[in-house]
């Protein structure tokens, strides 16, 4: 016995001085707790990280551990791990939580594919894990929502997003409720599938050039997050967005300055992309599902048709103290690989000059 105790302090002297002075906030934050549902996912695995360098054990609820086995690496042997859990089963989402001392749900889909429908995962699915948090005696839940989330609104997606939030608020009065815009970071599925679509053409269709977003870094998100499980947010709702305001057309030429590509950027009328959606959505319902609509599906049209801005009504980072982060300090940190020639662009273009 006494062997295996020296063996756990020196770990956890280890975690702690690798991870900095910051990490271990108070003598017990080794011994907590948090379920991330989700925390493989985009925001999720930034929550994770951070949550591991605060000193807390992390327990990743995904329903594909062995495809999650990546955040261990997000801390000491042991202290981050991912466990099967599914969010439309009573057992695996009671068993997920058990003993832990907070809970984060980052789990929400952008389009409807077999059994995940928009109601079951963002609905009932976020329903269930705060009933089973409540019932745990869990103190804080975390719930990761979206700008625009509307019970009124005509898109499935921000409907049962509010309803979610409703859902969440039910059984946990006391939560925490993050509404990001835009989310981007090295493995957003927005400048990354467009940035991809750049090699296609000559030409960079969009649907809804003019609306508006307001992109915020996925770490920020996860720092807010991060606060919030530590005790440092107030309950209730805010609203998280970047410095910055742009248009969606005004995004993709910030893109294709990043890029170095000439790229006409055309705007795909309403009517037609409701029409195609619509096409697309057709299409994986007659092939039941193996046919995935990854283009575009009409309640994403319904989206694009608002804009996707802080209410400046709302509690946002300002009351946590965050300073956002500029889409400018990260965009060209992970595009560059779409780049002609990649890394080797700026020397080849160096050695154009030269010749010239």
């Amino acid at each position: 016995m006494a062997a295996r105790d020296a063996l756990r302090l020196v770990g956890q002297f280890g975690a702690a001085y690798s991870t900095g002075t910051e990490s271990v906030k108070g003598k017990n934050a080794m011994s907590k707790l948090v379920t991330i549902f989700g925390g493989s996912g985009f925001v999720g695995r930034y929550v994770a990280h951070r949550m591991a360098r605060q000193g807390w054990r992390v327990r990743v609820a995904v329903r594909r551990p062995n495809e999650a086995l990546f955040v261990r690496s997000y801390g000491f042997v042991g202290q981050v791990e991912p466990i099967l859990a599914n969010i439309r089963d009573d057992a695996s989402v009671a068993a997920a939580m058990n003993g832990a001392d907070a809970v984060v749900n980052c789990i929400g889909i952008l389009s409807e594919r077999g059994k995940n429908r928009f109601d079951a995962v963002q609905v009932e699915g976020a329903g269930r894990i705060a009933c089973f948090a409540a019932a745990e005696g869990i103190p804080t839940m975390v719930h990761l929502s979206a700008i625009g989330a509307d019970t009124e609104s005509d898109s499935a997606y921000a409907r049962t997003k509010s309803q979610g939030e409703a859902a969440v608020l039910m059984h946990m009065p006391q939560a925490v409720i993050l509404r990001p815009s835009l989310v981007f970071g090295q493995e957003d599925a927005f400048f990354n599938r467009f940035a991809a679509m750049t090699r296609l053409g000559p030409v960079l269709p969009v649907v809804g050039a003019d609306t508006r977003f307001q992109p915020v870094y996925v770490d920020d998100v996860a720092h807010a997050a991060q606060m919030a499980v530590l005790g440092q947010a107030a309950p209730g709702i805010y609203e998280l967005g970047g410095p910055e305001q742009a248009s969606f057309r005004d995004l993709m030429r910030k893109m294709l300055g990043i890029l170095r590509w000439r790229r006409m950027i055309v705007n795909v009328p309403f009517w037609m992309a409701a029409l195609m959606g619509g096409a697309f959505d057709l299409l994986q319902t007659i092939s039941l599902g193996l046919f995935h609509n990854g283009f575009i599906t009409r309640d994403q049209v319904r989206q694009l048709r608002r804009d996707n801005l802080v209410n400046p009504k709302r509690r946002g980072f300002a009351d946590m103290g965050i300073e956002p982060t500029a889409i400018d300090a990260v965009l060209e940190e992970y595009l560059w690989p779409y780049r002609f020639g990649g890394q080797y662009a700026e020397i080849r273009e160096s050695a154009g000059n030269l010749r010239t």
